[in-house]
């Protein structure tokens, strides 16, 4: 319930069987659900590939990645037990801008295309709802350009978040959204820069 961020001492004698009820069968659907192990990426000659990790005693797990392809479009993915999902965001040369999940596109947007000059900076989304260590997404540092890691206790289900932008050199990035912000990385190795920001509204748990 902590977890959750639920008072327990507000519920109700039946608001809390009812959580009780719903944990039990989280518990089930995960021991149900398979483990990702390590993720097996291997980037291609002029790929990049960058992750976020959790770091959880001396495990490393994957939270998200992004894959900058060799034509120079960039991907947001994050692992699922489900790799049928294929959730993901795309960015790609026309400027098209969207997320996608089981085939269908969400949030579509045009923004400017990465096939020119690159101006000011465009969000590549954040994101919130995490749980590597339950998907069981194990990290290797050594499939990743770069890795940012994250202490645990500041990325959760219910709080703590990842921004991601692309930018031109020494623009200016907006604040990110949280009082706490543990990690901002960015990554010079092509044009338009990446950048990764971590952070939450609460101190270390």
């Amino acid at each position: 319930m902590n977890y959750q961020a639920i008072d327990i001492e507000a519920l109700e004698p039946a608001e809390l069987e009812s959580w009780r009820a719903l944990f039990e069968q989280i518990r089930q659907d995960v021991a149900d659900r398979p483990v990702v192990g390590v993720m097996e990426l291997k980037p291609r000659e002029g790929e990049y590939l960058y992750a976020v990790a959790v770091e959880d005693a001396t495990e490393l797990w994957l939270t998200l990645w992004i894959r900058r392809s060799r034509k120079g479009e960039f991907f947001v993915l994050q692992p699922r037990s489900d790799r049928k999902a294929d959730h993901h965001t795309s960015y790609h040369l026309s400027g098209h801008l969207h997320t996608k999940s089981h085939g269908r596109k969400f949030s579509v947007v045009k923004r400017q295309p990465l096939t020119g000059e690159f101006h000011g900076i465009v969000g590549l989304g954040t994101y919130y709802g995490h749980g590597p260590k339950g998907v069981g997404a194990v990290c290797d540092p050594d499939a990743f350009s770069d890795v940012v890691r994250v202490p645990s206790g500041i990325l959760g289900p219910a709080h703590g978040g990842v921004e991601i932008y692309l930018a031109e050199p020494d623009y200016e990035i907006p604040d990110p959204p949280w009082s706490n912000v543990v990690a901002r990385e960015v990554f010079q190795d092509f044009m338009p820069h990446l950048v990764i920001s971590v952070g939450c509204d609460h101190e270390r748990a």
